[in-house]
């Protein structure tokens, strides 16, 4: 129930106003009641001092059922739930929703589509990769929650004089066996090689440049070789999404959209916006505050922004998309406001439904990663220990647990998951192995337990407990209260993680959630011998269970019933 669309609608008629609720408040004291509607606005129209405004109402307006007592406090107008039936409207409409609680239609219609991941050809999906891929994954299920239709797009990295060094290395190096054996492991340890041996020799660059304009003019040998590294590369990497739960619509990356430049090159000569500067083709962006923006250089190749422009148009005759998000490091945050810009210049509007949702970079603690020295942490290897370090406090903890491989699977990459999305998007974060690995405090194994607890007093309880009986005044209490407000809250939170681009506002919201769960079942007993009050309290777990589920799910963690 939206309460505050509901006061605000009594409010607007008692004060012959409108638009009462947008400014209802939430007092941080719950001393001064549930929500404060703060007189001030109404001084003019009423032609009089808001404290007396605030008596008048106080006095005027019909108590609403839902309301225990609505006092006046100067300026402001405090009201008073009834806890009871604060618990009933909370609960029994959560119940009925179950785990599609919060779910709604508001973006039918609308198609978002979503860049994100992006990973490299014949390069480990390493630490860094987790923020975008964990962001993105979250937001494709959060708009899809919320009834937009979601395109998720894995703009792979597969072009570039990268490709000239691998297969030059490959073919000065590489052995066949060790390709199939070894994967992207070997083909890093050849990338590194290359870059070590052309600061020796300098020759080696240009034999990479050669390589690349054979793949660029469809060279046999070269494209083969290429074709090679990109499906043993997806064959791998596919492994790790799975693992994670990540799923794709595209996987149309810069290679694709190497046909499709021309056309928009093309407009930008039509419209005037190419300029020669130093040899090279720029669109100039002095109007915007940006410095030009490279379209081809000086000997005619074209670039990342070249690319982006093809694949701007491109999605936008394909999806004809509502919004388009750009879920990239804010190491790109120009590069973003240039393509936006060129598109605004070029006359389309649609560049306003383009964003750039940034995020801060991943560094390890002696330094940034380089693939060229091959200095990375695997997002495998650090799966891998998140899941083996649960499998062993499995063991020890709960070593009748059933599946225990699965929960462990659940639990260890849920850790490290949450632990990317546990902060606002745009924080630095430095990789530490004991912080991801660190299962304490308010991390996704804490919510998963909590989960599983509920779960668990739902299963020692039984089936003989009828909620149509439940004595909401067993919930009358502040430890209750704080439960109630958090899931009656939930479904907002979700609308605000989707308006701001934010999956750590649900993050925050679970959490919370789990602490004030937890602190109601330590300080109150669930079962007892009133099965009437009994069936309140465990209809709030089985709320806060259902609740924290799809929250996870929001997240892409699981939500292991036992553990």
């Amino acid at each position: 129930m939206d309460y505050k669309t509901l006061l605000g609608q009594i409010l607007d008629k008692a004060a012959a106003a409108e638009g009462c609720a947008e400014a209802i408040e939430t007092p941080s004291d719950a001393a001064l009641g549930d929500y404060a509607f703060p007189c001030f606005r109404l001084a003019k129209t009423m032609r009089m001092a808001p404290p007396k405004i605030a008596q008048e109402l106080a006095q005027k307006i019909e108590q609403p059922a839902f309301i225990a007592k609505i006092e006046a406090v100067g300026p402001y107008i405090n009201f008073f739930l009834d806890k009871a039936v604060f618990a009933e409207n909370t609960l029994s409409t959560a119940l009925e929703a179950g785990e599609n609680y919060g779910r709604s239609d508001m973006g039918a219609g609308k198609t978002v589509v979503m860049d994100y991941s992006s990973i490299n050809i014949a390069k480990p999906f390493h630490i860094g990769h987790l923020s975008t891929t964990a962001l993105g994954n979250s937001l494709y299920r959060i708009y899809s929650f919320l009834g937009f239709t979601p395109v998720g797009i894995n703009h792979l990295g597969d072009w570039g004089t990268q490709f000239g060094k691998l297969i030059t290395a490959y073919k000065l190096w590489g052995e066949d066996a060790c390709v199939d054996e070894g994967g992207i492991d070997y083909m890093m340890s050849l990338y590194v090689r290359f870059h070590e041996e052309a600061e020796k020799n300098p020759a080696l660059d240009d034999e990479a440049r050669a390589w690349f304009k054979k793949i660029e003019d469809g060279d046999e040998e070269a494209l083969a070789i290429f074709q090679r590294f990109k499906d043993m590369t997806l064959r791998e990497i596919g492994k790790l999404y799975d693992l994670l739960d990540v799923h794709f619509d595209s996987y149309a990356g810069e290679s694709f959209y190497n046909d499709k430049m021309q056309p928009v090159i093309d407009e930008l000569r039509e419209k005037n916006l190419l300029v020669e500067s130093e040899g090279a083709q720029v669109v100039e962006l002095t109007e915007y505050d940006l410095p030009p923006c490279l379209i081809l250089k000086r000997d005619g190749t074209t670039l990342y922004a070249t690319r982006d422009l093809a694949a701007a148009f491109y999605r936008k005759n394909t999806y004809n998309f509502y919004k388009s998000l750009y879920i990239v490091a804010y190491q790109q945050n120009l590069h973003f406001k240039q393509l936006f810009a060129v598109i605004d210049k070029m006359g389309y509007s649609w560049a306003q439904d383009m964003e750039h949702v940034n995020f801060g970079m991943v560094s390890l603690a002696d330094g940034s990663m380089s693939t060229r020295k091959g200095h990375v942490v695997k997002l495998k290897d650090v799966l891998e220990q998140a899941i083996a370090k649960t499998r062993a406090l499995i063991e020890e903890k709960s070593p009748d647990l059933a599946d225990k491989d699965s929960v462990a699977n659940d639990i260890g990459v849920g850790a490290v998951v949450f632990s990317a999305l546990s902060n606002g998007r745009i924080k630095d974060i430095v990789f530490d192995w004991d912080r991801v690995l660190n299962f304490d405090g308010e991390t996704g194994p804490y919510v998963q337990y909590t989960h599983a607890r509920c779960r668990s007093l739902l299963r020692k309880a039984g089936n003989g407990y009828d909620y149509a009986c439940a004595d909401y005044t067993a919930l009358d209490n502040d430890d209750a209260l704080a439960v109630l407000r958090q899931i009656e809250s939930f479904p907002d939170a979700i609308v605000r993680a989707m308006t701001k681009n934010e999956p750590y506002l649900v993050t925050r919201h679970i959490v919370h959630l789990a602490q004030y769960m937890n602190k109601f079942y330590y300080d109150h007993r669930v079962i007892d011998d009133d099965r009437e009050k009994t069936a309140a309290r465990l209809m709030l777990a089985e709320v806060t269970a259902n609740t924290i589920k799809t929250g996870l799910y929001l997240l892409g963690i699981k939500a292991p019933d036992r553990m």
